[in-house]
């Protein structure tokens, strides 16, 4: 065993495959002084029993890019160490057994169109030539995807590990981490059973153990086991060693060929969650969990019902394994915002193995960098809150989690489990008022409202949706009368200092140098001129902003502004989330309806657009901001919570003859993608430029003040946009878009739909895409004006019309009335 160094440039906590993945491409990236420590031996915790799937099409095009490096280092790993990875190009199948699950599939495979990959759709009987042993007799089609791939675990966990070791890493086993060095709120080192390591940066790759490790830094790691069942079969006829990956996802299983047999697991729709992850027992090397017939019976009939010869098959060996997953089933990877210095991947929700490869590369880029290189938004451990924590909630989740991997992806699904979790002070008040509510960043937030007597659940489906004509209605109200909307989920923080200003203007690609009582719009961007975050900034005072985001950018933003002061900076973040509530009123009669209960000037020359200031409410005292993502005259009003219930009343009883109502968040969206409002997560990501995105008029361009990411805009914007944003309308009106659709130019594959929804002012499907040039060239307005646009909708392609202007009001009339 190696010997236990007492200073290493980075500790990686973990021998698994995504350390041992973190350390070969950190040596790579040229940091040769790198200790890696394992507890037990290396891939003995959770990735020595991984089924290995490497599947490389994911439900994001960034996604779907980490797979694609994983592969092509899995195909070249033992060429350069000299050990095999057991890395077997197979292809993969996957099966369809209701309309609805091949509606995915076609999604799939013009989403595999769009990220350039390799994807053929087949008929049942095609299926079935590929893998002559199952049964299609009750499928309705297929796809092909000649791409996946199987790998061996520990075999790939050793090739990182020698070639991290041939670089100059050092590894060492049969020691554990005791306890993490935390000095001035960074990481330090850490403590081991063999003794201290001082260490400038601790990277937690600790599998199912990794929210123990994270608690011994103050860091919130949510993660949780649950029980991942597969077994191994006898040999049988008709298995071949170059038979694809088979996935029936309506049956919940999957196959691969094991030396003549089966492996033949699955991912059932109520999982078994293990211990608590601070109940996990140590040592727990190279181990399993008990067997369990019982649970795993929905899983083998069906995996009989699809290959019939299974039922006189022996089983050879049963295989019951914890694995980690997360309350979202995305993984876990970046900087802790609680402690400088100390990274983390772990969570991999059983996709560890085809993940790891470019896991272990965007982290290692991460660490070497000081920020992502890629967008790694819906992995960023950001995204979570220490609330996220709580070990009860994560258990009642992960049950729910796990069956994710193979139900139905609908693109407004909402969690079931542990909810309602956080609520606004309203949550009641709408509640009675028929909401339905999705969760974001765990608040409850209404997405519409049913009628009375109407049950408000979702029936999904991929055309139009029992929730469309309410939402319909309130989007309607929205445009022609006024609708009070509880937005209470936005993150909002005050930015206070003799440096506030400073310190914006910096972050913000607009100038937020203007006078206390405006709000700004603004990006903030990274040194690669890609978006973090947008936000409006209000200023309040000569030396306080107000911040406001999205719900699910709370830890992230204030992350973001922490890092990126500029050095010296007398400026602090409070997180104000949770003390105001905020209630959007819009609409045409906004005004008149506001004005019946402030003796304030709401007049459009007293109280312009971009204005805010304190009012009075009925009774209480608010901050109003006229501003709006719904393209209507409006305020967004932020009420101190416990005022939160008295406005709401007063603007509902203040209204009745306003033709005032509710509205949800389904009806903000359609809305705002009338006017081409753009959101971060969708269109605004870390891998687009406000170039890109069409909002060069929110940077400051035309001054000289520096902002973070300024010259990679400059640069961008000389050398043009590869990828334009743009507004287009449905010609069908009856064609229903969630969002993630194939753009065709001219007949080519040439853009993919980052939002849409059902516009109630146009009359037909409405939505925001990124196009771009196959050949690689830039795309300006001419480029878009030359085209004709079609969507592909499953199996149908529809036309639209592509503006770079929105399809309501591009004047902006409205919200200036």
């Amino acid at each position: 065993m190696s010997e236990l160094p007492s200073r290493a440039q980075v500790v990686i906590v973990g021998g698994g495959v995504i350390g041992t993945s973190v350390a070969y491409h950190l040596t790579r990236l040229g940091w040769s002084d790198v200790l890696l420590v394992e507890q037990g031996r290396l891939s003995s915790g959770t990735t020595w029993h991984a089924a290995g799937l490497v599947g490389q099409l994911r439900a994001s095009e960034s996604g779907t890019r980490l797979v694609q490096y994983s592969t092509q280092l899995y195909a070249e790993l033992e060429a350069e160490v000299g050990l095999s990875t057991g890395y077997k190009r197979c292809g993969g199948v996957t099966v369809a057994r209701t309309a609805d699950r091949m509606t995915q599939l076609r999604r799939t495979a013009a989403s595999a169109d769009a990220y350039g990959l390799e994807c053929t759709l087949l008929t049942p009987a095609e299926a079935a030539e590929r893998w002559p042993v199952m049964q299609v007799d009750d499928l309705v089609g297929a796809i092909w995807l000649p791409g996946d791939a199987t790998a061996n675990p520990t075999d790939l966990t050793q090739a990182l590990a020698k070639g991290a070791r041939r670089r100059g890493a050092r590894i060492v086993e049969k020691t554990r981490v005791l306890d993490v060095l935390v000095d001035g709120g960074s990481a330090t080192g850490v403590r081991t059973d063999a003794g201290d390591v001082e260490a400038e940066i601790v990277v937690n790759c600790a599998g199912q153990w990794a929210k123990q490790v994270g608690a011994m830094a103050g860091v919130t790691v949510p993660l949780h086991s649950a029980e991942h069942f597969y077994v191994v079969t006898e040999p049988f006829d008709g298995v071949r060693p170059d038979l694809p990956i088979l996935r029936d996802p309506d049956g919940y299983t999957y196959f691969k060929e094991e030396v003549g047999g089966l492996v033949v697991g699955g991912f059932e729709p109520e999982a078994k969650p293990w211990v608590g992850p601070d109940q996990i027992p140590y040592p727990f090397e190279f181990q399993l969990l008990e067997e369990d017939w019982e649970h795993f019976s929905v899983l083998m009939e069906s995996a009989i019902h699809r290959i019939p010869v299974l039922k006189e098959t022996g089983v050879r060996k049963f295989y019951n394994g914890p694995e980690s997953f997360t309350p979202d089933n995305q993984f876990i990877l970046g900087p802790a915002p609680e402690t400088r210095n100390f990274y983390v991947g772990a969570g991999f929700n059983s996709v560890g193995i085809a993940t790891a490869g470019g896991a272990g590369r965007a982290l290692a880029e991460w660490i070497v960098n000081g920020e992502a290189t890629t967008d790694l938004t819906a992995v960023d451990i950001r995204r979570f809150a220490r609330f996220n924590g709580n070990n009860r909630w994560l258990h009642d989740r992960v049950a729910e989690v796990l069956g994710l991997h193979y139900e139905i992806p609908w693109p407004n699904r909402e969690m079931r489990t542990a909810r309602p979790f956080r609520r606004s002070p309203l949550y009641h008040v709408l509640e009675r008022a028929n909401a339905g509510f999705g969760s974001k960043m765990g608040w409850e937030r209404a997405n519409f409202f049913a009628p009375p007597g109407t049950a408000p659940e979702i029936e999904y489906t991929w055309t139009k949706p029992n929730w469309l004509p309410w939402v319909v209605a309130e989007h309607t109200n929205t445009r022609d009368h006024v609708t009070v909307f509880d937005q209470t989920s936005f993150s909002k923080y005050l930015v206070v200092g003799p440096d506030a200003e400073r310190g914006l203007q910096w972050l913000c690609t607009a100038d937020v140098a203007v006078p206390p009582g405006r709000t700004v719009y603004t990006g903030m961007l990274n040194a690669r001129g890609t978006y973090e975050s947008d936000v409006t900034v209000t200023r309040v005072g000569a030396t306080e902003y107000l911040v406001v985001s999205s719900a699910a950018t709370t830890e992230r933003d204030q992350d973001h502004i922490r890092r990126n002061l500029p050095s010296g900076c007398s400026a602090t973040v409070v997180d104000l989330t949770s003390s105001y509530a905020v209630l959007g009123v819009m609409g045409p009669r906004s005004r008149e309806l506001l004005s019946r209960l402030t003796g304030a000037d709401l007049a459009h020359e007293a109280f312009p657009f971009g204005s805010s200031r304190e009012i009075d409410l009925g009774y209480a005292t608010v901050r109003a901001t006229r501003i709006t993502y719904v393209g209507e005259l409006g305020w967004e009003l932020y009420v101190p919570t416990e005022f939160a219930v008295g406005v709401h009343e007063a603007l509902l009883s203040a209204g009745e003859d306003l033709g005032v109502t509710n509205g949800g968040y389904y009806a903000i969206d359609s809305l705002r993608l009338e006017k081409g409002y753009r959101a971060f997560g969708r269109e605004l990501t870390p891998d687009y430029t406000p170039v890109d995105a069409g909002l060069l008029f929110a940077c400051k361009l035309k001054t000289d003040i520096p902002f973070l990411g300024r010259g990679a805009v400059e640069q961008a914007r000389a050398a043009g946009a590869r990828r334009k944003l743009v507004s287009f309308v449905v010609d069908d009106p009856e064609a229903m878009l969630w969002g993630g659709e194939l753009v065709l130019r001219d007949g080519v594959a040439a853009g993919q739909v980052t939002s849409a929804a059902w516009g109630a002012t146009v009359g037909a499907g409405v939505g925001l895409a990124y196009v771009w040039d196959p050949t690689g060239g830039p795309v300006d307005a001419d480029w878009v004006r030359a085209g004709t646009y079609e969507v592909a909708i499953g199996s149908d392609v529809r036309g639209i019309s592509v503006s770079l202007r929105p399809p309501v009001d591009p004047e902006g009339l409205r919200i200036k009335s």
